[in-house]
This record gives C-alpha cells, structure tokens and sequence, in this order.
C-alpha cells in the first residue's frame, strides 16, 4: 500500500532494514542502549547525552533519520 500510495502522491518510498535498532539508539547523540529491547521499557534515559526518550517518538525520529540518509547516499 505504501508503494501504491507514494507513487499516486509523487514521493518517494525509502525503506530501511528490518533490524534498523530504532528504537535502541539515542536519536541525539547516537549511542545504542542495548537494554531497551525489552518491549516494556517506554521510556528511557540516554546514559551519554542524559536526553530522555519516549520509545516509539524516538524510534521515528531514527527512522526518518536513517531514510535521509539513505536518501542523500542513492
């Protein structure tokens, strides 16, 4: 649907890697907290930067990040 809907609106649909650790990295500094894989954790305190992050507002922060990024690369 994605691609369907990004062809009809003229944009273009970049997607990421399955195992993109987005919602693991700080979307401030770039450090990876390995213990918020657990699903539990919703919120969390980078231990470099002290930021605070929601996990879902983060993870979407690091994906969009990442899409522009491979965006600028292509």
């Amino acid at each position: 649907i994605l691609t369907y809907k990004a062809k009809w609106y003229g944009r273009d649909l970049i997607k990421i890697d399955t195992f993109f650790a987005s919602s693991q990295l700080c979307n401030n500094c770039g450090y990876k907290n390995e213990e918020v894989k657990d699903l539990k954790i919703r919120n969390w305190k980078c231990s470099e930067c002290g930021k605070v992050h929601d996990r879902d507002i983060n993870a979407s922060k690091n994906i969009l990040y990442e899409g522009l990024k491979m965006q600028k690369a292509s």
